[in-house]
């Protein structure tokens, strides 16, 4: 008797020698959902927990209520940063003469105003160093860290603005019940866990 060979479930792509490009990203056949690049390296996401869709919405409602009209709130959509950073920013406002029509994949980070992250258990260091950093390198002007705080679990959101000599983010204010901030436009968010519960 002999053991039938064991075949895997998927195949996974073997890397290029120089690591991935944002053409790859967009080509390559069979990538889970939700697929970014980051330094070259595809990176798959978990997933989403209730807090973090649920943080989206509730995030993307609110800046739509309030954005006026040359910007376009959107969620989870490729922002190309460079040949090979393509990272997907849970929300992100961008300037609306950038979006193309409904066969759109991506926006470059030239048409990008504000990106938001929710952190997520698989993706904190992602989310709390590697994209802000290189948000703030391709000169994306604000940039939103939203995290769970204290014991009840509410939303945090931390609001950062650009210093464009130093290319890095500066914090302009953290953000508990509301989120209220005059940049990239006036912005009054209730963002408490009954906003939440009430969507």
């Amino acid at each position: 008797m002999t053991a039938e060979p064991v075949r895997a479930a998927h195949q996974w792509p073997v890397p290029p020698q120089d690591g991935y490009t944002v053409d790859d990203l967009f080509t390559l056949p069979g990538l889970p959902s939700h697929t970014e690049l980051i330094d070259g390296s595809l990176v798959f996401v978990s997933p989403q927990r209730y807090f973090h869709a649920e943080m989206i919405d509730l995030l993307k409602s609110g800046l739509r209520r309030t954005a006026p009209p040359d910007l376009k709130v959107i969620r989870e959509m490729t922002v190309v940063l460079d040949r090979r950073n393509g990272p997907e920013p849970d929300v992100t406002v961008v300037r609306a003469e950038a979006v193309t029509g409904l066969d759109q994949t991506s926006f470059a980070a030239a048409d990008v105003v504000l990106a938001v992250e929710v952190v997520s258990p698989d993706s904190e260091a992602r989310d709390r160093e590697a994209k802000p950093h290189k948000y703030a390198a391709a000169g994306i002007p604000n940039f939103w860290l939203v995290e769970v705080a204290g014991a009840d679990r509410h939303p945090v959101v931390r609001v950062y603005e650009l210093d464009p000599l130093s290319k890095s983010y500066a914090l302009t204010g953290i953000h508990h019940d509301r989120l209220k901030t005059g940049v990239p436009f006036t912005i009054d968010l209730d963002i408490t866990l009954d906003a939440l519960n009430e969507l």
